[in-house]
């Protein structure tokens, strides 16, 4: 699983420019930014894995744990789910080299009526590519956006419902290397409302 995230919530640009061949000169970034690149995602992640020992283990769980969470804040826990979680794809795979079951999974996953949440980055291409976002239109179009770890820059073109992120794990430190402006977290909540 690679952590990027996205967001939306008001913010309209990228505010730190990144450099095609060194990827992200993250020294230099000195204003706040809303999105992720892939290239800076994966920077945060090793960041998260080598320089802070958490375990890849531990932050699946805690992005699993905070997707939960999210769903519990859009559908109501009963007996009768009217929605589906989309967590086909992890970020950077693309359906034609999964084929089989993820095809199908997919395509069914376009058809649906009843409210979509993705996790991270919609599954599926076209659409959905990390850097760009999502006008296609036959992409898939989630009511719900779950962005783990931190924004990523795809979504800023998310225009469904609810855009949640779930990083309340990401060290203050980290925060602050990589720029990133996150909401505030509520009481012992383990996401925040985009």
């Amino acid at each position: 699983m690679r952590l990027k995230g996205c967001g939306s919530g008001g913010c309209t640009q990228i505010t730190c420019a990144m450099s095609s061949t060194d990827g992200p000169d993250l020294a230099e970034a000195t204003e706040e930014r809303c999105f992720l690149s892939t290239a800076e995602a994966a920077a945060l992640e090793r960041e998260l894995l080598e320089d802070y020992r958490f375990g890849r283990q531990q932050l699946v769980e805690w992005c699993g744990h905070a997707s939960a969470v999210a769903v519990t804040k859009v559908q109501l826990i009963n007996n009768a789910y009217r929605l589906v979680v989309d967590a086909v794809l992890g970020p950077g795979v693309e359906p034609g080299e999964v084929g089989g079951p993820c095809t199908r999974a997919l395509a069914t996953l376009k058809l649906l009526s009843i409210p979509l949440v993705s996790l991270d980055i919609p599954s599926g291409m076209p659409g959905w590519d990390p850097e760009t976002g999502g006008d296609a239109e036959d992409g898939l179009r989630p009511d719900v956006l779950v962005s783990l770890a931190a924004p990523k820059r795809c979504a800023g073109r998310f225009s469904g419902r609810h855009h949640f992120v779930a990083g309340r794990f990401v060290p203050d430190d980290v925060r602050r290397k990589f720029a990133l402006r996150l909401p505030g977290y509520t009481g012992t909540d383990c996401i925040a409302a985009l």
